[in-house]
């Protein structure tokens, strides 16, 4: 795959850049067309934007704090040099946590219900990860092993994985998954859904569970270990059991008050008032 779009002078757009960005477009609007559909007002709707820049900004420190962890060892050793390391690679996984660390202090910032903008935030989340994957499989990296069977790729100018090799195509398993995973969600949230907080459980349940399985296909090794597991499945394991604690805590509380959402959510009167208006 070409990584490399065009050329402006000495600046490289990259599809690996473009394919981010459309997923942080695509999250914000997903997330916005999910808070109307809750019925919030305008001025509740309007806080997703500064929820997604929080989440972005936070989500990218940890996601890079956590890849300078994963190849510490290649730095002591001098096998790669801390201006690669803060320029290379990014972990996935820490983004999330810090994503979710980003809306929290968001929330918290401006007083707004946690529990809803969680629920509204993560099929968009999943979204973005779905089109950041595909950025993945044009730039080379996030590679699968080595493959005999007839599912692979095979990269020809990649930066990041070996090049003339049929590999597993992870990127494209975990962007299918990532999609599929943004349909469940959806799905439950206007079929299934009870109680504000299960969404955001189910995701990471989802999430956790088939990138644990994704990983044992990864081919490239700058990721870390913990033991027998990657970095991510080792985190994995508790963001799963986090997600199954959020969500059996979500089932079990009490519906949110009408009045703790005042202010939030519009009332059956406005919108009464609005339809003898029209």
């Amino acid at each position: 795959m070409y990584n490399d779009l065009f050329s402006i002078g000495p600046v490289t757009v990259h599809m690996y850049g473009v394919m981010t960005g459309l997923g942080i477009l695509a999250a914000y609007w997903l997330a916005s067309v999910r808070a109307k559909e809750k019925n919030l007002t305008e001025t509740a709707v309007d806080k997703i934007f500064g929820l997604v820049i929080a989440c972005v900004a936070v989500g990218y420190l940890c996601s890079k704090i956590l890849y300078i962890i994963t190849i510490f060892p290649h730095l002591l050793d001098g096998t790669m040099s801390l201006r690669n390391a803060i320029t290379g690679g990014w972990v996935v996984i820490g983004g999330l946590l810090g994503g979710i660390l980003g809306a929290w202090l968001y929330c918290k910032w401006n007083k707004l219900d946690l529990w809803i903008y969680f629920d509204v935030a993560f099929p968009g989340v999943a979204l973005a990860q779905a089109l950041g994957r595909i950025g993945c499989f044009f730039a080379g990296c996030c590679y699968g092993k080595e493959t005999t069977g007839p599912l692979y790729i095979m990269f020809t100018h990649s930066d990041f994985g070996p090049n003339n090799v049929h590999l597993i195509p992870t990127q494209l398993i975990m962007s299918a998954g990532d999609f599929l995973l943004v349909l469940a969600l959806v799905f439950y949230g206007k079929k299934l859904q009870k109680k504000e907080g299960e969404i955001a459980g189910l995701y990471l349940m989802l999430y956790s569970l088939g990138r644990f399985c994704v990983e044992f296909l990864r081919g490239d090794v700058l990721r870390g270990q913990v033991g027998v597991l990657s970095t991510s499945q080792f985190i994995g394991l508790f963001t799963a059991f986090g997600g199954v604690l959020l969500f059996l805590y979500a089932r079990k509380r009490t519906e949110t008050p009408r009045e703790k959402l005042a202010g939030m959510i519009k009332s059956a009167d406005v919108k009464d008032t609005e339809i003898r208006k029209n």
